[in-house]
C-alpha cells in the first residue's frame, strides 16, 4: 500500500500553533500547568508545543517525557514502575502524543501520571484523532480529526514535518 500524505509540513506547523493558541485560550494561568508528551512520539510534540508557548505568550512550561511501558496492559513483560522525574501533584496536566485511536495508549499515560502524584486537572492534547476507540477517551485538544480503517495506520514523522496513511 502506497503512503498517503495527510498533513503537510506547513499545515502541520499552522495545527501545532492552533492547538498552543487553544491551549494559552483555556489556560489563562499556566503558573502550574506541565506538559507531559508519551515518548517517543508525543515528546517531540509536546516540545514543539513548548517553545510556541514560549513564542506566542512569553511563559515557560516545563515539559517532560512520559514513558507507559511499565502501566500497559498489553505488554507481558513486567517492567518497574519508576519515578520519572516531575510531580504531579496539584498540578495542571497537559498530555501530549501523536495519535488517539483505541485509548489503550492514553489509559496506561494516566495510570503513570497519578503513580507521580494526584494532578488538579488531566487534559489531552493529540495531534491526530482516527477515531475507533475501545475506552470513553477523548481529547481536550485536537490538531486533526482523520477517519480512517481498522487497517490503515497513521504515521506522525517530526523529523521530517509530515502525517502519512499508510
Amino acid at each position: 500500500m502506497k503512503m498517503k500524505e495527510i498533513m503537510s509540513q506547513e499545515q502541520l506547523t499552522r495545527t501545532l500553533k492552533r492547538m498552543t493558541h487553544e491551549i494559552i485560550e483555556r489556560y489563562v494561568n499556566l503558573d502550574d500547568v506541565i506538559l507531559l508528551g508519551i515518548m517517543n512520539k508525543g515528546y517531540p510534540i509536546s516540545k514543539i508545543i513548548e517553545q510556541n508557548l514560549k513564542d506566542f505568550a512569553g511563559i515557560s512550561v516545563p515539559t517532560y517525557p512520559l514513558d507507559i511501558r511499565a502501566y500497559r496492559d498489553d505488554l507481558e513483560e513486567n517492567i518497574e514502575k519508576i519515578n520519572q522525574g516531575f510531580d504531579a501533584k496539584d498540578k495542571t496536566v497537559i498530555l501530549v502524543d501523536d495519535v488517539l485511536y483505541t485509548g489503550r495508549t492514553v489509559r496506561a499515560a494516566l495510570d503513570a501520571i497519578n503513580f507521580h502524584g494526584r494532578p488538579k486537572k488531566i487534559s489531552l492534547a493529540i495531534l491526530i484523532d482516527r477515531g475507533h476507540r475501545e475506552l470513553p477517551i477523548r481529547a481536550d485538544f485536537i490538531g486533526k480529526n482523520i477517519p480512517t480503517s481498522l487497517d490503515e495506520k497513521v504515521v506522525v514523522d517530526i523529523d521530517k514535518k509530515s502525517v502519512t496513511i499508510d
